[in-house]
């Protein structure tokens, strides 16, 4: 092989290493220029087809009528004690209701799809994203809500029955199905009114009831005594107003006859506190506590005075 023969070669296999690392920087360049997911923003994933957040789209083969799909109906149901327990997520703690109460909060609702459909929920069950359920990161599991979008007043109501979501703006992520109904699907993200629903005490009809029948009697019934010896009772729920707390009462005296009429509201600091007592001695208030628990899973507070 001649001198010029073999430089010819070299200068070959140089021009051609050049072009490969030529190739790779272009195609490294178009990796770096597609659009990045966020956690801020809409979380939607640009693209020229239109995307979501993660490729957490609706699935292939969506039912014909997501609209006809009824709301969740709120029902008693036991609450899951291991999802009471404290916990951290994306270095930020939770720590959950341990009962049903009162919750009326608004934020920013987003959903999830199919990237999660079939998969385990914080509570055990199995996420469909075309049920009409949503997950919260410290409400009760299971437990009921309504959610209005307060951008254009659709509301639905859904079963909570999942962890989330952690993000710090956000206060709920609904089902596909949810989001549809609310008309938060394209955006991926709305303000919205979360309100809890306790099962048998709130219903649309009752509220207009209360709007239009004046009260002519107290709404509060057996009432608590505040003095004399015995001085411990047992709260089981807390409420912002008369009449939740009345339907509650009324709840709790058909579900436990058996304290009959140690069961009443007391009024303090402009909260209306179910109780039960008094009673005479700490362990039998402790005794009906943990029948209280075993009956309808909920946690009483003893109060001492």
């Amino acid at each position: 092989m001649s001198k010029d023969t073999a430089n010819n070669q070299a200068i070959n296999i140089i021009n051609l290493v050049r072009i490969a690392t030529l190739v790779v920087l272009i195609l490294l360049v178009g990796c770096n220029s597609t659009t990045k997911y966020s956690t801020s923003g809409s979380d939607i994933k640009a693209s020229q087809g239109g995307g979501y957040y993660l490729d957490d789209g609706p699935g292939k083969h969506p039912p014909v009528n997501l609209d006809a799909i009824p709301d969740a109906t709120p029902k008693i149901e036991s609450l899951r004690k291991a999802n009471m327990r404290p916990y951290t997520a994306l270095g930020k703690s939770y720590h959950p209701m341990k009962t049903l109460g009162e919750y009326k909060k608004q934020g920013v609702a987003s959903w999830y799809g199919r990237r999660y459909h079939g998969n385990q929920t914080a509570s055990g069950e199995v996420y469909d994203m075309y049920a009409m359920t949503a997950a919260h990161p410290t409400l009760p599991l299971p437990s009921y809500v309504r959610v209005t979008n307060v951008q254009n007043g659709k509301t639905v109501v859904v079963r909570v029955n999942d962890r989330g979501p952690f993000l710090a703006d956000r206060i709920i992520d609904l089902s596909y199905t949810a989001a549809h109904k609310l008309d938060i699907i394209t955006s991926g993200r709305s303000m919205v009114e979360v309100e809890s629903l306790i099962p048998g005490m709130h219903s649309d009809t009752t509220k207009v009831q209360v709007q239009q029948t004046p009260v002519t009697e107290p709404i509060i019934q057996t009432p608590i005594a505040t003095t004399g010896i015995d001085t411990i009772y047992l709260q089981l729920g807390a409420f912002g107003t008369e009449n939740n707390a009345s339907n509650f009462l009324s709840h709790m005296q058909s579900e436990l006859p058996w304290l009959g009429g140690n069961l009443g509201i007391a009024e303090e600091n402009g909260l209306f506190k179910i109780q039960a007592g008094p009673f005479s001695d700490l362990i039998l208030a402790r005794q009906a506590a943990d029948e209280i628990t075993q009956k309808l899973e909920i946690h009483p507070m003893v109060l001492i005075d």
